[in-house]
């Protein structure tokens, strides 16, 4: 297994971008970053305290993953609420919640849908609503639109951008497309 060493800081709002071709070790720095995977060495600092042995669900770290990752047995609204479920919410209030992610996105009336009948780019949004509808203090996009065609990917990219400075949450990207990096970090890091 290759070794990956790498050290950045964020500050609160701030975007960077993880740059690299595949099998460098961009992925494994987001999956040490959620609590996915352990370090070897070093530290992960969130406010000056080391949470490499924090559980995942207690980071406040949410994850854009690049197939998505929703739960396909769920509505929509219930695939977005579903964090807020695991927070204590209500399934009433978590709807009505998914209601407003919804909106947000440009999503009104596909609470209801089932996720077989989204397109490639409606299932980004959903899943995007789903990592930050319990507030997430940071974001990790995994790839998140290497799987879309060209147009869409363009579109996708902005509204990424849009929704990061809009809400202020620290985001982390990972992608080995340099465009993509430059329109959506403040920051980028070339791993090799």
């Amino acid at each position: 297994m290759k070794r990956v060493s790498v050290s950045f800081a964020l500050k609160a709002g701030e975007s960077i971008a993880l740059l690299g071709p595949s099998g460098c070790g961009k992925s494994s720095v987001l999956r040490m970053i959620a609590g996915f995977l352990s370090p070897d060495s070093g530290t992960l600092l969130m406010d000056g305290r080391d949470i490499a042995a924090v559980p995942p669900g207690k980071r406040s770290v949410g994850m854009v993953f690049q197939e998505h990752a929703l739960f396909s047995h769920l509505r929509v609204d219930d695939n977005i609420g579903y964090g807020l479920i695991s927070e204590g919410m209500s399934r009433r209030e978590s709807r009505e919640a998914a209601a407003q992610w919804l909106e947000r996105f440009g999503l009104q009336g596909f609470g209801r849908r089932r996720i077989e009948s989204l397109s490639g780019g409606e299932k980004q949004r959903i899943a995007l609503a789903r990592t930050l509808a319990p507030g997430p203090r940071v974001v990790l996009f995994d790839e998140p639109l290497s799987a879309l065609d060209a147009n869409l990917r363009g579109r996708l990219r902005s509204e990424l951008r849009e929704r990061q400075l809009e809400l202020g949450y620290t985001a982390i990207y990972v992608t080995h497309d340099e465009e993509e990096a430059l329109v959506l970090a403040d920051r980028v890091v070339r791993m090799d």
